[in-house]
């Protein structure tokens, strides 16, 4: 069996080295998430902000309306991510 296929059973009963690379091979795995996560959410962020703060600047606080775009452009913004992880999802 694969050292993925360890991690993801459960199956310890290979010796001291095999749990080290397994344990390599998910903190990699973590990083990788963390790091996709990060930048849809810097993605995410860009995007609304061009889309919805008013320039040049007004005042010091968004207004009632780029608040309401912010709220709308983050909502939608989640909505795709979780249609395309289920459509992902279901390719496996």
């Amino acid at each position: 069996a694969s050292i993925f296929h360890s991690i993801m059973s459960g199956d310890n009963n290979q010796n001291g080295h095999d749990a080290a690379a397994a344990a390599t091979v998910a903190m990699s795995l973590a990083t990788t998430e963390l790091e996709y996560r990060v930048e849809l959410l810097n993605k995410m962020v860009t995007n609304c902000y061009e889309k919805c703060a008013a320039r040049p600047f007004k005042e010091g606080a968004l207004s009632v309306g780029e608040n309401s775009c912010i709220d709308r452009c983050t909502s939608k913004y989640w909505q795709v991510v979780a249609i395309v992880g289920q459509l992902l999802g279901a390719q496996k």
